[in-house]
């Protein structure tokens, strides 16, 4: 018999965690393993389901509406009844609703905290957290600082730390700088600087254009390039107009080519004022791209400062600016940390992540088949 892993989440967005848990359940060991997947919300344009439904992993949408919405409870109840699953695998603030879907049965739960503690979930979700985390349910870390952050939190430890992994074979695509540049009018002589990540607060993405703006902002050659959606993508746009940049900062919204504008680029930026160990950092220097970052959350365990990138303090726009201007005016620096940066990648790998969830799932989880 195998075991059964129910992976729920708010969404099947392309951000962190749900590339993740859409990576997990569709390399889990078939032999070992079934996996599904619930979102909560509908479907969005440019999701993770085409990728499920390639490695024939069910998936179910609970049509959530925002805000609170106890209709999840059953809904949640009815795709238990129906997958049957071994172990529940829960991602950001969903364990509100997976909790009680689940409570009546003896279900293994897993809880994977992808943020710093204290900004995973909002005021009731910590309290939740506070209460079954290590005891009804045990939580994995995703690196060194969230399981830090869990223990000053919730005053206990996690029950393992996994770090997340990627997909290295979809990066460094032979010709997808030049082709890339080509077809979106870029010549071979603009400085690309990319940004992936959702334009939420917690990216700060009005801050990546502040320091683009004071490293570039007096010349022509650098091009901005923030990749994905968000609440802030209006304000974003406006920023750029207003500093004179509205011709240089393309806003292009979520992508599907990710691998390949990561190629087209020479260096990635990232302005967050918290972090876990974000994906994009990791597919970044996979593509042998230096970062430019705010040393927060996991950050400074993906990037050497000085070798794999720069890092400077939260909030500090300046210096941030000034790391973007370092590495665009010193290529032999630039090229240097590059290198290091994919050698450094090779450590990122997804199986390894893989290997380490399906021997805790095992674990928990083993007598459950």
């Amino acid at each position: 018999m195998k075991i059964r892993v129910l992976e729920i989440l708010a969404t099947l967005k392309r951000a962190g965690a749900e590339t993740m848990a859409a990576s997990l359940a569709c390399r889990l060991d078939a032999a070992r393993f079934e996996a599904g997947v619930v979102s909560l919300f509908d479907a969005f344009p440019g999701g993770l389901e085409p990728e499920l439904k390639q490695a024939g992993v069910p998936v179910w949408h609970l049509g959530k509406r925002e805000g609170l919405d106890l209709r999840m409870v059953p809904r949640l109840r009815r795709v238990i009844a129906e997958f049957s699953p071994s172990l529940i695998h829960t991602h950001s603030y969903v364990m509100r609703y997976s909790l009680p879907a689940g409570l009546t049965s003896d279900l293994v739960m897993v809880h994977t905290v992808h943020n710093v503690a204290r900004k995973e979930t909002d005021f009731a979700g910590r309290l939740l957290h506070r209460l079954v985390l290590g005891r009804r349910v045990a939580a994995v870390a995703v690196g060194d600082e969230v399981a830090r952050s869990f223990r000053e939190l919730y005053g206990r430890p996690p029950e393992a730390t996994i770090r997340n992994g990627i997909d290295t074979s979809t990066v460094g695509r032979a010709g997808a700088r030049r082709r890339w540049r080509a077809a979106h009018g870029f010549g071979e002589g603009d400085f690309l600087v990319v940004s992936v990540g959702r334009l939420e607060p917690q990216k700060n993405p009005l801050g990546i254009i502040g320091a683009f703006s004071s490293a570039f902002g007096s010349g022509q050659r650098g091009q901005l390039l923030l990749v994905g959606g968000g609440s802030l993508r209006a304000a974003a746009g406006r920023r750029a107009a207003e500093l004179g940049l509205a011709s240089r900062v393309h806003l292009l919204g979520v992508r599907t080519d990710v691998p390949e504008i990561l190629a087209a680029s020479d260096v990635f930026a990232l302005a967050s004022d918290w972090e876990g160990t974000p994906l994009a950092v990791m597919e970044a220097m996979a593509a042998g791209l230096p970062v430019a970052s705010t040393a927060v959350g996991g950050i400074p365990e993906l990037v050497v400062s000085g070798r794999t990138g720069l890092l400077v303090p939260a909030g500090d726009t300046s210096a941030l600016g000034a790391a973007l201007l370092r590495m665009a005016t010193a290529p032999g620096l630039r090229n240097t940390m590059a290198a290091a940066a994919l050698e450094a990648a090779g450590r990122f790998g997804v199986d390894a992540m893989v290997e380490q969830y399906e021997s805790l799932f095992e674990r928990l989880a083993g007598g459950r088949r």
